[in-house]
């Protein structure tokens, strides 16, 4: 097994620094608009663009929630090991609001798929968006693209994007893994 570097600490912190702009230029104080990160890996991601744009942009009080999708995937049945669900947590109201998914890797859009189902149970939101740190391009089986991605990779076959971040992994940084 092989790994790349797809992003070391210094890109990642450049890109989410873009992510933050990106977002400010169409969200501005986020008064209308709150942050949902996807369980499991996506909350890393929602809660530094939260502590960047309150922090480094301060823009107050940004909403940050966090969003299982486990038992809306579609393939959840056909799983032979038992399935561990996150924790949602959700304590606003999305009923017409703009919503900006968070996840870190856009593969198949399946999740995304799976994340707009599950949002239903928590009103009617104004419009969703969806940001991600990498988007696989070439791996898509639904027609779902990010409104916002920190960088495109064009990775095939058995070819892995690891995401890794200080708070969990001890390290920022985003790899190309070759099986």
């Amino acid at each position: 097994m092989s790994q790349k570097v797809l992003l070391n600490a210094t890109e990642m912190h450049i890109a989410l620094h873009r992510l933050a702009c990106q977002l400010i230029e169409n969200h501005d104080t986020f008064s209308e608009t709150v942050l949902i990160g996807i369980q499991p890996r996506g909350i890393y991601l929602a809660e530094r663009l939260k502590k960047l744009l309150e922090e480094e942009y301060e823009i107050e009080n940004v909403q940050l929630g966090y969003l299982d999708i486990t038992f809306y995937r579609d393939d959840f049945r056909r799983s032979v090991k038992p399935l561990e669900a996150n924790k949602t947590n959700i304590n606003f109201v999305v009923e017409d609001k703009k919503v900006v998914f968070i996840d870190d890797v856009l593969y198949t859009g399946r999740s995304i798929r799976s994340a707009l189902t599950a949002i239903q149970s928590f009103g009617r939101p104004l419009e969703i968006e969806l940001l991600t740190l990498i988007d696989r391009r070439f791996s898509r089986h639904l027609p779902i693209q990010p409104d916002y991605r920190g960088r495109q990779v064009d990775a095939i076959g058995d070819e892995k994007v690891k995401v890794c971040w200080k708070e969990n992994d001890g390290e920022d940084a985003v790899y190309l893994v070759k099986k």
